[in-house]
């Protein structure tokens, strides 16, 4: 009995503070839930707008990819995901995909190219035979199609960097020669050329500064790449640095090589230009000729008989 009568005078002493508190600080109470609830107002439009300034792939395409590949990656075959990240690492990765969410679109593309071409063929009322054929053309079109835009784009990257690696290394090798470490040199480079080897070139420095060994960062930049060329070139300065070789005479020696290569690569498409220009020569010009040329007698001909 005693300790309920302390613990309930307690209690009335601890309300009566309490109410003479609020009563004497009401307004700024007030204020302070008033700022509070503008604050959180604004941190919520700020949300907003941080999530509509996001490009539309982000905002709305990227979460259901997402969902789809957590799905479908339970079911992918180990092999096949690296096989997926090797292409999707050689060709640039514009869209920064995930292998289970490149999966998702290559099946998502190949149901939807399936259905469509399903209902154009209905709507022509085609026979049941021509809507079959078109499913499957659809089918395989939706399933091989990003595939082949990653191999497009894979030739497009490793065409640029063999075009541009020649200049690349001359200028390595006037910034090493003039007194700059390979870092520095990689600068340079990064600074004067612009295009995807000076990004490679960025993404190498950035991961040296991150504390990764420097010949482990090149091996990985000719993995990415998959130009025989550049991986050579970054065999020799490996070695080179490992040795203890002046890495002036190996760029040297690179540079006139990679010139040198370069040259034949463009030797062997001139030869190869004429033969290429055998297939519209044959489609479209001899026809032409045949036509003008054969035409006029075969309207007398047939005037004749």
């Amino acid at each position: 009995m005693l300790f309920i009568i302390v613990f309930l005078g307690a209690l009335s002493v601890f309300l009566l503070v309490y109410g003479i508190y609020l009563s004497l600080n009401r307004e700024r109470l007030t204020i302070v839930r008033r700022m509070q609830g503008v604050a959180h107002t604004l941190k919520r439009q700020q949300e907003l707008d941080d999530e509509l300034s996001k490009p539309f792939f982000d905002r709305i395409i990227r979460p259901i990819l997402e969902r789809l590949a957590a799905s479908i990656g339970k079911s992918t075959p180990v092999k096949k995901k690296l096989s997926l990240q090797k292409k999707l690492m050689m060709s640039g990765n514009p869209l920064n995909l995930a292998p289970g969410e490149f999966l998702a679109i290559q099946y998502v593309l190949t149901l939807g190219a399936a259905a469509c071409a399903a209902l154009f063929a209905i709507s022509l009322n085609s026979a049941p035979g021509f809507i079959v054929v078109g499913i499957i053309l659809g089918a395989v079109a939706g399933l091989f199609l990003p595939e082949y835009y990653l191999k497009m784009l894979a030739n497009k990257r490793k065409e640029e960097i063999q075009d541009n690696l020649p200049d690349v290394l001359d200028l390595m090798t006037v910034s090493v020669e003039a007194g700059l470490g390979f870092d520095a040199a990689l600068v340079k480079v990064t600074e004067k050329i612009k295009g995807v080897i000076s990004q490679e070139f960025t993404r190498v420095l950035q991961e040296i500064k991150m504390g990764k060994p420097r010949r482990d960062a090149l091996r990985d930049l000719g993995n990415r790449s998959g130009v025989d060329d550049l991986i050579a070139f970054l065999g020799s300065i490996i070695q080179a640095d490992q040795l203890g070789v002046s890495i002036g005479n190996v760029l040297r020696l690179q540079s006139e090589q990679m010139r040198q290569k370069r040259r034949q690569r463009a030797e062997e498409k001139a030869m190869k230009a004429p033969i290429k220009m055998l297939i519209p020569l044959i489609l479209f010009i001899f026809p032409t000729i045949f036509i003008v040329v054969l035409g006029p007698a075969a309207l007398q001909i047939i005037e004749k008989f």
